[in-house]
């Protein structure tokens, strides 16, 4: 296969330069069927460690080398693997062995992008996990990086390759249940605190901290556990409307068939009744429209004690989250695995069964065969857009300030379900014992988003777009 090259020195500098002027990458070739694909795993929490259990399942595949920032992690899966496979702290390492044909990244949040553009100016076709960007600018990057370089590079929303998303799909798109009217998504699921410290901690031998850290700001640890709970702080995580956020989010543009994001957005929320070092929302309420559609977006980790959800957390409609798409004519249900459409009157109209998405592994090798990246289920192009909508939804939580109930009951009265979700949460919030006059709701203004620049417009702009763009500590700087 040819492959474009970089020096070992631009490698280890670590600086990328998606979009600026350096030579277009070759153009990538079909790999015949019988020829071994040689595959690089970059971060082995449990999303890695899980691809290097599958990826080598798949026919003629071969897991060439691993990487992690903590070598001990590191050590647990090299143990699972054959010991002809190499091992780097440093995952340029991987980048700069021309034997190795694709990388899939599962590192922390912070590092996908950079690591995805570094990856596809050294030839390697990827696989990235979601959310498969840090900050919305970042994502455009990924995007005029994976076409500047021709390389194929999937998103690791699996729903794409699951059959019940694309039978639903079709169904939808094709008028069977009228023209959809709202949407409800949502992600239902309690989560814990992730603990108070109240001094930096130290971090362990076996982790190379600036490793780690790449492109974000080097701060100390202010977390009782270093792996993990990064997703709840801002420098390295996206909340949970980042985690699980972009799996039902991508779900909802795929069945509407959207090719782009909402050009509107307002939120409330805050991290309720926890007192712990995380820093995003467990309670986050989004509405968007897009083309006269309106989006509720429903982030709930608390439990709901006066609720049928009781300790599990909150329910909607007697579900535990996924995509409530309101149509004319029905009601479709999609969440993991599958879902119905019901008639208004109750009555099932459809049974979808699915998978999760199991598929999604061979489907990113089969495009890499066929040198085709349009086979692809979920191109990266898709995977900035649902990204970036859950971005849009953060952006505006983190601009906003403390509001009355009164004040976020006004902002989200103009419809019905969005106001219907804010009471729900509103009861659940005061159920554990949260005085809302003590710790308010955050409420953002309503934001205007401009689809073609990607970035904010109107009042409030420039607060927003600073955190369209994010920060990047050199020299791991796009």
């Amino acid at each position: 296969m040819v492959r474009q090259q970089h020096t070992r020195r631009q490698f280890m500098q670590g600086t990328v330069a998606a979009g600026a002027a350096l030579a277009a990458g070759p153009a990538r070739s079909a790999i015949a069927a019988n020829d071994q694909l040689n595959v690089g795993i970059i971060g082995l929490g449990t999303m890695g460690s899980g691809h290097a259990r599958s990826f080598p399942g798949l026919h003629g595949v071969h897991i060439a080398a691993i990487s992690d920032a903590d070598s001990q992690r590191m050590g647990e899966t090299a143990k699972h693997l054959p010991n002809s496979v190499s091992h780097h702290q440093d995952f340029r390492r991987i980048l700069d062995d021309a034997a190795i044909d694709a990388v899939v990244i599962a590192t922390p949040n912070h590092w996908h992008a950079v690591m995805t553009i570094m990856a596809c100016q050294a030839g390697k076709h990827v696989y990235v996990q979601k959310p498969v960007s840090h900050s919305i600018w970042e994502g455009r990057k990924m995007v005029q990086a994976a076409r500047r370089y021709d390389r194929i590079v999937q998103a690791g929303t699996q729903h794409r390759s699951c059959p019940a998303v694309k039978e639903a799909r079709a169904d939808i798109l094709a008028g069977a249940y009228g023209q959809p009217k709202w949407v409800h998504c949502s992600v239902l699921d309690t989560r814990e605190p992730i603990g108070l410290v109240s001094e930096p901690q130290p971090v362990p031998d076996h982790i190379d901290y600036n490793l780690w850290v790449g492109p974000a700001p080097m701060t100390p640890v202010m977390r009782k556990s270093f792996h993990y709970d990064w997703h709840w702080q801002w420098n390295w995580g996206d909340g949970e409307t980042g985690n699980w956020g972009p799996h039902y989010v991508d779900d909802l543009r795929n069945l509407l068939g959207w090719d782009d994001v909402p050009d509107n957005v307002i939120a409330a929320g805050n991290r309720f009744a926890w007192d712990d070092n995380g820093q995003t929302p467990n309670v986050h309420l989004a509405l968007f429209e897009h083309r006269g559609v309106k989006v509720v977006l429903d982030i709930r980790n608390l439990p709901d004690p006066s609720g049928p959800g009781g300790p599990a957390g909150a329910t909607y409609r007697d579900t535990r989250g996924g995509n409530y798409i309101h149509c004319e004519q029905a009601v479709i249900r999609l969440a993991r695995g599958g879902g119905t459409a019901m008639g208004h009157d109750g009555e099932l109209i459809k049974q979808y069964t699915g998978d999760g998405g199991g598929s999604h592994e061979p489907n990113f090798i089969d495009a890499i065969r066929a040198g085709d990246r349009t086979r692809l289920n979920c191109d990266i192009a898709e995977g900035h857009l649902s990204t970036a909508m859950c971005h849009q939804a953060n952006i505006a939580f983190r601009i906003g300030h403390d509001a009355s109930v009164e004040q976020v009951r006004e902002n989200f009265k103009e419809h019905p379900d969005a106001l219907d979700t804010l009471e729900d949460l509103i009861r659940q919030i005061n159920g554990i014992g949260v005085d809302l006059a003590e710790q308010p709701f955050v409420l953002s203004p309503p934001l205007h988003f401009d689809r073609k620049t990607e970035r904010f417009v109107g009042d409030l702009a420039d607060d927003a777009n600073r955190l369209v763009t994010g920060s990047h500590r050199p020299p791991f700087t796009v």
